[in-house]
């Protein structure tokens, strides 16, 4: 199951559409839905969990916990509402173009992908380049 919480703020809030259309990324990888939380907090929450499980002291727009088992898709997905709002402005996209990409980011991280090296992370922009593309399919 698919979860929704906020710790911050949002104009844009995602949708029972927006679930099922994750479940059909995670499903075109081959895997299984299982129980995902993306939890929509600001830049102070954000950071003081990227120290404390990360040991990182920098901001970031996504932290991904795996909890995944064999092809069960499983986890929690910490996104910064602050950092995509920069991030849309920084990359000249909408806010909810942003938050979308961000979304299908962690979920794909849960599927397996990783965005470390020059490779992976042309690889993860692909993966999300088509399930963008996939929600907009599903929107005609």
């Amino acid at each position: 199951m698919i979860t929704f919480e906020y710790i911050a703020k949002a104009s844009f809030k995602p949708t029972a559409h927006h679930k099922v259309w994750l479940h059909q990324v995670i499903r075109h990888e081959d895997k299984i839905p299982g129980d995902i939380s993306y939890i929509f907090c600001d830049d102070d929450y954000m950071i003081k969990q990227n120290i404390t499980f990360l040991n990182h002291d920098t901001y970031t727009d996504i932290i991904t916990f795996d909890e995944c088992v064999g092809d069960i898709v499983a986890g929690s997905i910490l996104i910064s509402l602050d950092r995509v709002e920069e991030n849309a402005k920084l990359f000249n996209k909408s806010f909810e173009n942003e938050l979308l990409r961000v979304l299908v980011h962690g979920t794909l991280h849960l599927c397996g992908y990783k965005d470390k090296s020059e490779d992976e992370s042309m690889t993860m922009r692909c993966k999300e380049d088509e399930a963008l593309a996939l929600l907009l399919q599903s929107n005609q």
